[in-house]
């Protein structure tokens, strides 16, 4: 058969994968179906990206990570923008479907939790809430124990001249990355004395800000739209979101903003 755009691209298949479960089907039912997987398809992307980032880093290639950083910096925007489109769908034409859920959540969804874990917010309380059976369990699994980005960041600096403070080194790979001041200091050092650094450190500081608007807009959508509602799936909902508000990846370019 002839590779043409469908065929290359699966279109009916994919077209085939959006599937109401009210019946009759709700109208906003579908524009709620496609909104998320068009979110774990983004995910997808980022996963794949910063596994990029976390290879650019380990191998001191600046103007790749630059690079990388740019489209992940862009995604962002996009899956901010696309709450918008969501945010058309009233509390009532939601209610209409949301008991067709049953315990599906979008709490649930594993590349989320994925790349929390790659840019280096891990927590294995996590998997409290999963079964093992849970499709994409074993693939978090071996997320918690494998290097963030972050703990690249620190290959890349250490190529650059920094010294990386050895409790960083030590920490486990199933812990969640924290501020350090001596490397606080060491990034300034090489801030002030390398500046095509600046380049990167400013796209990785936008990216930051990017996933903590994301944070912020989703949980406004969530109120606005379930109010202080438990989530489908059983979690707390708008207060289990709120504890992960405001909350950087890198902490560390934060951390310095005041010294430039």
């Amino acid at each position: 058969m002839e590779l043409t755009y469908g065929t290359y691209l699966h279109i009916e298949r994919l077209l085939q994968l959006q599937e109401p479960r009210s019946e009759p089907a709700e109208h906003d039912e579908t524009l709620f179906i496609i909104i998320h997987q068009t979110y774990e398809l983004w995910f997808k992307q980022l996963i794949h990206e910063f596994d990029k980032v976390r290879a650019d880093f380990s191998a001191g290639d600046l103007y790749a990570a630059i690079h990388t950083f740019k489209r992940t910096r862009t995604i962002m925007k996009t899956l901010v923008q696309q709450l918008d489109i969501l945010e058309t769908m009233t509390p009532t034409s939601f209610s209409a479907f949301r008991d067709r859920l049953d315990t599906a959540s979008g709490f649930q969804s594993v590349q989320f939790r994925e790349l929390e874990f790659q840019l280096g917010y891990k927590r294995p309380e996590t998997f409290s809430f999963y079964d093992e059976s849970y499709p994409g369990y074993e693939r978090l699994r071996r997320r918690l124990t494998t290097r963030s980005v972050v703990d690249h960041f620190y290959d890349f600096l250490e190529q650059r001249g920094a010294e990386i403070p050895e409790e960083l080194r030590k920490r486990p790979a199933d812990a969640a990355t924290a501020p350090s001041e001596p490397l606080q200091d060491e990034i300034v050092r090489l801030h002030e004395s390398q500046p095509d650094l600046v380049i990167l450190i400013e796209l990785m500081t936008d990216f930051d800000e990017g996933q903590q608007e994301w944070r912020y807009r989703h949980v406004k959508m969530v109120e606005r739209t379930i109010g202080n509602k438990r989530g489908t799936g059983g979690s707390l909902g708008v207060e289990f979101l709120r504890k992960s508000l405001f909350k950087p990846v890198f902490e560390d370019l934060w951390a310095i903003r005041h010294r430039f």
